[in-house]
């Protein structure tokens, strides 16, 4: 989870990306021009800035220099606008901005500019492996759903990890024990994120949330961590 810094004069993309990154996990700070801005960067230090340009105090590359000739530009920035020039583009990342994403945003560019900040800003350790296999932990727990076996102690990935499924019930039966296990699954390893979940089983998420409630799936689960 991190900070997050939205800076936007235009109400309905703050909203809009405030939903995204919260809905992601992030703690999310909004800032409808540069001085709000400038406070809300002086109360605290956001791991990752997202900052439109056109805005009707200060605009966003003056204020992104003004952060840099202050010593202000700790964290990654990542600039927006819809009718930047390529000039204008060039030159917020010669001044310190990591990446400049076009309005309208698409939901798969904000989170991979989003991922490559964070992780720019504190990289990542690699995903642990398992001692007898090249594949990924996450990978074996599918396995272990689809065949009903168990993974080897001490490794705990949950209920979902060892579910099995009993092949003598009516198809439609076993086909929701499977479908509701199988999003469960998901939302664990995902902590809850709708956003990363609907990407993962490729449905839009207003029929996720349907079929989620369909199933009877615990929605609070992720968002605790579970």
């Amino acid at each position: 989870m991190a900070n997050i810094l939205v800076v936007d004069d235009e109400l309905g993309i703050r909203d809009l990306l405030s939903e995204i990154l919260n809905d992601e996990g992030h703690q999310v700070e909004l800032a409808e021009n540069a001085a709000q801005a400038r406070a809300a960067r002086g109360r605290s230090r956001p791991d990752l800035v997202l900052l439109d340009i056109w805005m009707p105090d200060t605009d966003g590359v003056t204020l992104l220099k003004e952060w840099s000739s202050s010593g202000l530009l700790s964290m990654p920035v990542i600039m927006m606008s819809g009718h930047a020039t390529i000039d204008t583009a060039v030159e917020a990342t010669k001044i310190g901005a990591m990446a400049f994403l076009e309005k309208p945003i698409t939901l798969q560019k904000l989170l991979k500019a989003v991922e490559q900040g964070l992780s720019k800003a504190s990289p990542r350790k690699p995903a642990a492996l398992n001692n007898n296999s090249a594949m990924p932990l996450a990978d074996l727990t599918v396995e272990a759903v689809m065949t009903g076996g168990t993974l080897p102690a001490p490794v705990d990935l949950g209920p979902q990890a060892t579910q099995s499924f009993l092949l003598e019930k009516p198809l439609r039966d076993a086909r929701d024990e499977f479908e509701k296990a199988y999003f469960e699954f998901h939302l664990a390893k995902e902590g809850g994120s709708m956003t990363r979940v609907a990407e993962k089983t490729g449905l839009e998420r207003t029929h996720l949330y349907r079929k989620l409630k369909q199933l009877g799936v615990d929605l609070t689960r992720g968002k605790r961590g579970i």
